[in-house]
């Protein structure tokens, strides 16, 4: 039985006043007779909830709201700029020519805008922070939740750490003599330790950032967001103007070049899916927080299509095959080293906005699930003044620290690794859409998918499904697009892990609005009986 303070009320058999979804892990009501400071009025319900961390197995602190619309734009923006745009063009150009590669990110965008409206609605609908954790909780119940949430708390980890490699080999474009003190190699990458230090200093002062507050996180990712955007009109313009069309050339190859090309799409669009992450730390309402993932995802296929374009007409694909950054490389080759060096600045720029946002996003779900009981309660713990979640981004920056010392290689192996997850999880998520549609048609949803037709919303929940089930169908081995071995042993050894968590998982814990409550005390009677 869940008790108010007073042990006498059986919230859940008499539940008028309660709203589960405001107060998600607290197992303590507190009578308005026996309200005191410390508690805070649940808006949505009228039921007062408590905030003090020692009435939860896990705590039931929440976060601040500081974030505005333009902020949490800039940081689900942000997040699918990232840095991968300046080293694998060249690749996008000769596996599928100018034409084939702004194809693939064109209908890789259009899958992730079906995915983007599918998460505009449940965001709208459950602004709770750990965004897809709590939709799979509602709609299937806590063991596909815990596999969904680990997908992409894997992916957001593997973007974390391919930046913290790659903002070392952007600073090597500028400063080659990075390049001392070699230390060991990894499948043929050489690793020095100058080179690695700057990655790992990079990740120990993004976290440190991250702890003191998303609201410092945010002015830094809106003002390199800024940046990017002009730069990346300025090459556009300067491409046009000085480019040549017959650098373009071919500008299709073939189908399989467009496969190759677009199952990597996934990895570079993930991000737009943090503004849900977020959603309990924004001053927005929700029906907004819904339109800004489809506006941040409609954006990034602008910018990537336009690199693509921009690249292509600068230099001849065959000529990029050795460039190390092949933007920066291409456009100093086209119009002066002035050109390459701002390009370089604005991949360090978009290597820092994604970074960030990953480290806000991963750290974010890692609170969830352990305030779900699926992870340690050590994840769940808030930062007593800053109110953000410490241990988790300890977690997450100590991978990313440790990271560029397995060496370049590892980037690649992290883009094909991640792309698995992300597409698991996009696709349950597709689905639970779909099945609260049907389940509650009642919900109270601030923006609707469709209008008012329950056939619209239906209609694109079901065109996500059959997409990202056709993307992840790509990945399987003998496919034309499969990848190496290494990407699918990280791959492997993620889900492994994550197997350990999920057989701690009760069964049993049926599906619904008060599904985390549930499973939180079917957690706590376990301990008890132990006990």
């Amino acid at each position: 039985m869940v008790s108010c303070c007073c042990g006498t009320c059986d919230l859940l058999r008499d539940p008028p006043t309660v709203n589960w979804s405001a107060w998600r892990s607290s197992l303590l009501v507190v009578c308005r007779c026996h309200a005191d400071p410390t508690t805070s009025s649940d808006d949505a319900g009228g039921a007062i909830v408590s905030t003090r961390t020692d009435t939860s197995p896990h705590g039931s602190e929440r976060f601040k709201r500081s974030l505005g619309r333009i902020e949490i734009f800039f940081i689900g923006f942000g997040a699918m700029i990232g840095f991968g745009w300046i080293t694998s063009t060249s690749t996008w150009l000769n596996d599928a020519g100018m034409l084939g590669a702004a194809i693939a990110f064109v209908i890789g965008g259009a899958i992730m805008g079906l995915v983007g409206l599918v998460y505009a609605e449940l965001v709208a609908a459950m602004p709770l922070a750990g965004g897809e954790h709590n939709y799979l909780m509602r709609g299937f119940g806590p063991r596909l939740a815990f596999i969904g949430s680990w997908g992409i708390i894997g992916g957001y980890i593997s973007v974390a750490a391919f930046e913290a490699v790659a903002i070392p080999r952007t600073v090597a474009y500028i400063v080659p003599d990075v390049y001392t003190i070699p230390l060991w190699g990894v499948a043929g990458s050489q690793v020095y330790l100058v080179w690695a230090l700057i990655g790992t200093v990079t990740s120990i002062v993004l976290t440190a950032l991250n702890i003191r507050g998303i609201k410092a996180a945010s002015l830094l990712q809106s003002s390199v967001i800024i940046f990017l955007v002009v730069m990346a009109f300025a090459l556009v313009g300067l491409s046009l103007f000085e480019g040549d069309t017959t650098n373009a050339e071919p500008l299709f190859t073939d189908s399989a070049g467009l496969l190759a090309v677009l199952v990597v799409v996934p990895f570079f669009f993930v991000g737009f899916d943090v503004i849900p992450q977020s959603a309990e730390e924004v001053k927005v309402p929700p029906h907004k927080v819904g339109r800004l993932v489809i506006v941040s995802v409609a954006m990034a296929t602008a910018f990537y299509v336009a690199i693509i374009v921009t690249t292509g007409l600068a230099l001849p694909a065959s000529e990029m095959q050795d460039f190390d950054l092949v933007t920066a490389e291409a456009m100093a080759a086209l119009s002066g080293e002035f050109w390459g060096n701002l390009v370089v600045a604005g991949g360090l720029a978009g290597l820092l906005t994604s970074w960030n946002a990953f480290l806000i996003g991963a750290s974010r779900l890692m609170w969830a699930m352990a305030n779900s009981g699926m992870l340690p309660a050590w994840f769940a713990k808030l930062h007593p003044q800053h109110k953000t979640p410490v241990n988790a981004l300890l977690f997450i920056g100590a991978i990313c620290a440790v990271a560029p010392f397995f060496g370049e290689v590892m980037m690649g192996w992290l883009v094909d690794s991640s792309s698995v997850s992300i597409v698991i999880t996009y696709l349950l998520v597709s689905a639970v859409f779909i099945v609260l549609r049907r389940r509650e048609p009642e919900m109270d949803r601030p923006l609707r998918v469709g209008g008012r037709s329950a056939g619209g919303g239906i209609a694109v929940g079901v065109a996500a499904v059959i997409t990202t089930a056709c993307l992840l169908a790509l990945y399987v081995p003998g496919m034309p697009a499969m990848l190496d071995v290494q990407p699918y042993v990280i791959l492997g050894l993620w889900w492994l892990l994550g197997v350990v968590f999920l057989v701690r998982v009760p069964g049993g814990v049926a599906p619904g609005e008060d599904a985390e409550e549930r499973l939180l005390e079917r957690l706590a009677e376990r301990r008890s009986s132990v006990s």
